[in-house]
């Protein structure tokens, strides 16, 4: 295994900032949303709201898990680095990699996520749909 240096891991900080600048972004939008959809269900209950909030519920505990993963993955390149800094080269790369394997992990439920952000709005194109055949 080749030796890591102190920038191996600093190479992770601007991707991992802008991906937790991405999922902030995302959480405020929802918070948005969620008020929205809130004041909308108290005027008028219906089934497609109910829908549209238990699909943000899961999407909103998406995100917590993002940036959890990514917030760690971020942490522990930082402890990567502080390790090569003292001198534990071969511990250093073992946290590295865990780094890593949280990058990616936070990055699939990121995809996960999208992919129930497009059945939302699906669901909202639904109702559009619908409305026009009612015309």
């Amino acid at each position: 295994m080749e030796e890591l240096t102190l920038t191996t891991p600093t190479l992770l900080f601007s991707a991992v900032s802008l991906i937790l600048l991405a999922y902030t972004n995302r959480f405020l939008s929802y918070a948005q949303l969620v008020r929205q959809l809130r004041d909308r269900y108290v005027e008028n209950p219906s089934d497609i709201t109910e829908a549209q909030i238990e699909n943000l519920r899961k999407r909103l505990n998406l995100t917590r898990t993002m940036q959890g993963l990514g917030i760690a993955s971020l942490f522990l390149c930082v402890v990567s680095m502080f390790l090569i800094y003292i001198g534990l080269q071969l511990f250093s790369a073992y946290v590295f990699g865990l780094a890593l394997i949280l990058l990616i992990a936070s990055l699939g439920v990121s995809f996960r996520e999208i992919q129930i952000s497009t059945r939302s709005l699906e669901i909202y194109l639904g109702t559009m749909e619908k409305g026009k055949n009612k015309k």
